[in-house]
């Protein structure tokens, strides 16, 4: 379980892969200088609920890792990313399926 810690002493859990993608789209508005909301929904064992942050580049920080960065899926990275764009602010929505792989290429021995 990895922990993003927002400010001073705000800290919030999330398994390592959500949290590595949610790495990889804050990072990419932040570049941007552009400030958002960040919005999830607590799990009822979490006591329930939504959180909200306004997430802005002047506050500390910090994505903690309990396990090796996961191989990105950049279709999720878009979808976090299109959130960000609606009234409500980047929503934490779960990773698509992946797409249909092709099949793989035969490579023909030309002698």
């Amino acid at each position: 379980m990895g922990v993003l810690i927002y400010g001073t002493n705000s800290h919030y859990d999330f398994d390592d892969r959500t949290l590595a993608h949610l790495k990889a789209a804050i990072g990419n508005k932040l570049r941007r200088q552009e400030s958002f909301y960040l919005e999830w929904t607590k799990e009822p064992a979490d006591g329930g609920g939504r959180v909200s942050l306004w997430i802005a580049s002047a506050v500390p920080l910090q994505f903690v890792f309990t396990q090796a960065e996961p191989r990105i899926n950049h279709d999720w990275v878009s979808a976090l990313l299109d959130t960000s764009y609606t009234p409500g602010g980047m929503v934490v929505v779960p990773e698509p399926a992946a797409a249909a792989t092709p099949p793989a290429q035969t490579q023909v021995d030309r002698k």
